[in-house]
């Protein structure tokens, strides 16, 4: 059993690297593989290259714990982002164990052999081939790369433009002095409008309805005076914890007194809009954080509306026609390029089929064990980020958490370990994995997602603060968590014969 791993990671984006360099500091005697799909690091970061693509958090959360953010800039540009990540690899020496083109196409727990069996498929040749782990450490994100959400739009052969999903922006693409239409209202869109307005003839945001949205400036000044005159380590330790708790309080000012955060956003978005456009457009009908907020850094949509060459429009699809997009009430839009921001495909633990002992793993019928592993499911945590709050404040909780899991099986002489419910544990009434948020690329999919409980560890909170105050006191002795050994094991099988 020698050419068994201890970990492997699926996924060498920001997760998974993050993950990669926790293990490297806290478990450095342990084996360690990340397979990559494709041919390179970076994730998000390295797919995505439409205009402007930014992070819509700041870098001082969005960044990893262990590895200050140093650039002037909070809110930052995608390549800025791939930079970091590679960087933060390559200092580590983590990048090592990266093996590229690998797709996991499934995950096949034995019990017999206490391990995962991994079939893997080569990029290059399109060859089959195996790989045997004792943990498995899923950091495949949470959407589809190889396709995007797309709605079916009527007419859309008759459209004579160029009809384009920003998942897969071409290299070539030239829109100077073009009229550009973004269908769409989320971050992409509110990305791509002020980017392309500098060179478009005119770009048009359509959205079916309005989206709340947040200005502020892409420096955070506070954090680049602390790092003057800290130790950077301490300058990003402070402005860390200032954000996380402003992004704490602002969400949680959403869910006790959304109709006063709701006034304070619109009197911020009516200072910002003027009399260029219309409050209207920016005035959604469910509360903020009911969705997630959109961010413009230095007002740059706003710019954009005031200086003519963009603007917003809130109306349904009729039909494309050759020549634009005709909407419900009549009126046309003219276009030479379409852009269908219309969002991600969500994509169930990185698309890998999961079996137990021959049967396929069913994570509908599973409880979610705090947000990272499921009842049923054998030495497998899965990352999954906030959808309030920065993605990797709890990639790195999720990673950190694990790297104690391991020391304290270590030091047990335990080998497996399974959430299952605990005995005599009243009735729980399920819950969506996650709950109270109706953006629709969660709605589509929750039914195939693990359900949560109503009380703890079968929670999927959301709430940073406390998972990083419950995850670093955590008892993993709790009763939720089962342990095996090998000697219980060989019983086991003995007993059976």
């Amino acid at each position: 059993m020698s050419d068994i791993l201890d970990v492997v990671i699926i996924g060498a984006g920001l997760s998974g690297i993050g993950a990669a360099c926790h293990l490297k500091r806290h478990c450095p005697q342990r084996k360690v593989a990340i397979l990559e799909a494709r041919e390179r690091s970076g994730g998000t970061w390295d797919l995505f290259r439409y205009p402007g693509i930014r992070s819509d958090s700041d870098m001082h959360t969005l960044g990893y714990s262990f590895k200050p953010w140093e650039a002037s800039k909070a809110i930052a540009d995608g390549p800025s982002i791939l930079s970091y990540v590679r960087e933060t690899a390559k200092e580590y020496g983590v990048d090592s164990l990266i093996r590229y083109q690998q797709k996991v196409k499934q995950a096949h727990w034995h019990s017999e052999q206490q391990c995962w069996e991994l079939t893997i498929e080569d990029g290059n040749s399109g060859a089959l081939q195996t790989l045997k782990t004792r943990f498995l450490h899923l950091c495949a994100g949470y959407y589809s790369y190889s396709h995007g959400h797309q709605p079916d739009f009527p007419g859309r052969d008759d459209f004579k433009g160029e009809f384009i999903h920003p998942q897969f922006w071409p290299d070539d693409l030239d829109y100077e002095n073009k009229r550009v239409l973004v269908i769409g209202s989320g971050a992409t869109a509110m990305t791509l409008v002020p980017s392309m307005a500098d060179k478009a003839a005119e770009v048009v945001m359509l959205q079916r309805s309005p989206t709340w949205v947040v200005s502020r400036p892409s420096k955070d000044w506070i954090a680049n005076f602390l790092r003057a005159v800290l130790p950077k380590n301490w300058a990003y330790s402070v402005t860390r914890w200032k954000n996380t708790r402003m992004q704490h309080w602002v969400y949680k000012k959403s869910r006790k007194q959304p109709e006063k955060l709701r006034q304070m956003l619109l009197d911020q978005t009516k200072k910002e809009l003027g009399d260029a456009g219309d409050l209207a457009d920016f005035t959604p009908t469910y509360n903020p954080w009911d969705q997630r907020l959109c961010l413009v850094p230095d007002s740059d949509l706003f710019a954009a509306i005031h200086s003519g060459k963009a603007r917003v429009v809130t109306n349904q699809i009729d039909t494309l026609t050759a020549e634009g997009v005709r909407l419900v009430d009549g009126s046309e839009l003219a276009a030479d390029i379409i852009v269908s921001a219309t969002g991600l495909e969500l994509e169930l633990f990185g698309g890998v089929e999961i079996k137990v002992d021959g049967e396929i793993f069913d994570f509908a019928s599973s409880w979610s064990y705090r947000g990272m592993m499921c009842t049923g499911l054998p030495n497998l945590v899965s990352v999954f980020g906030y959808i309030n709050a920065s993605w990797t404040l709890r990639a790195d909780l999720v990673s950190q958490w694990m790297c104690r899991l391991l020391a304290h099986m270590d030091a047990k002489g335990e080998t497996v370990v399974t959430p299952a419910l605990e005995e005599g544990l009243p009735i729980m009434s399920p819950k969506p994995w996650i709950d109270d948020f109706s953006a629709g690329y969660m709605q589509r999919v929750m039914h195939l997602f693990p359900r949560q409980g109503d009380r703890p560890p079968w929670v999927n909170s959301q709430n940073y603060l406390r998972e990083k105050r419950e995850f670093e006191e955590m008892d993993f002795a709790e009763p939720a968590l089962r342990y095996e050994s090998p000697a219980a094991v060989g019983q086991a099988e003995k007993h059976a014969a």
